[in-house]
């Protein structure tokens, strides 16, 4: 895995995932700004259901705001900085994890992001507001950037010359931290800086180790095995009890193990080895 170097980035591939998030975010952004235009009252409705409201999650159960808040932009410089960092920074990191493994960090810092911005509104101190935009997921994706290439310089535009990846985290923590006190601790700042945490908590305990949908898939089968195999031992113990009942010896049939024991190479029709398996 790369960690050192420099990245110049161009004009990367644009395809899987980010292509997918980009279109998605940039058509909602489309439709919202044409209904602002010619329809108020329904772009108004669109942006209430849609935006992440805290009183609306605890209290209506509005669940699906933990999920599409972040696809929802009004203001077109916050989607041009967020696209344009989901399509240099978030290219390269696809590169590396995978189409699938980029879906599920984009939609896991979201949601996570999400989530605890909700519960710490709770306090009453912090969290006031609504959280619409693609900032946590972009967030999450340039630490998992710096973790992935830890040590690496990149031009950043405007800037003509490179800059550690570290000191960009620091420099977008440090300006999403600024907003977030000035905005006298808006769910908006709120939600982009855990949006960083949120990339981190990803790579060290999903990326790390597996997919989060081959966890989920690993232990789905071994439970279906766990199960398939208790009910042979049952049938194994049952048939062991009927041939007892019967007088016969049960070792004819079963191993020490309880195993069935395969059946004679002499009485078989061809003579030959077949594939007993217990």
């Amino acid at each position: 895995m790369r960690r050192t170097g420099a990245f110049q980035f161009g004009l990367p591939r644009f395809h899987g995932a980010v292509r997918y998030i980009v279109l998605l975010s940039i058509g909602i952004w489309v439709t919202l700004v044409l209904l602002y235009a010619f329809d108020r009252p329904d772009a108004a409705l669109l942006t209430h259901l849609s935006s992440l409201n805290p009183y609306l999650v605890l209290q209506h159960w509005w669940l699906w705001q933990l999920v599409i808040y972040v696809f929802v932009h009004v203001s077109p410089g916050h989607i041009f900085a967020t696209m344009l960092g989901i399509y240099f920074i978030g290219s390269s990191v696809q590169e590396v994890t995978g189409k699938r493994a980029f879906f599920e960090l984009y939609l896991t810092s979201s949601i996570v992001a999400g989530i605890a911005g909700v519960l710490l509104s709770l306090t009453g101190y912090v969290g006031g507001g609504i959280a619409m935009g693609a900032g946590p997921p972009a967030n999450a994706v340039l630490m998992v950037f710096y973790l992935l290439h830890r040590g690496a310089s990149i031009y950043l535009f405007p800037f003509p010359f490179q800059i550690q990846v570290k000191y960009v985290v620091i420099i977008f923590a440090t300006l999403e931290t600024a907003g977030w006190l000035l905005s006298n601790f808006s769910l908006f700042y709120m939600v982009n800086l855990l949006g960083l945490g949120a990339g981190y908590l990803w790579h060290r305990y999903f990326y790390r180790r597996a997919s989060m949908s081959a966890i989920l898939e690993d232990r789905f089968y071994g439970i279906r095995n766990s199960y398939h195999r208790w009910k042979r031992r049952r049938a194994a113990r049952k048939f062991q009890v009927y041939m007892r009942k019967h007088q016969h010896d049960p070792k004819q049939y079963f191993d020490e193990y309880g195993n069935f024991r395969p059946p004679d190479d002499s009485e078989k029709k061809d003579g030959g080895k077949g594939g007993w398996v217990n």
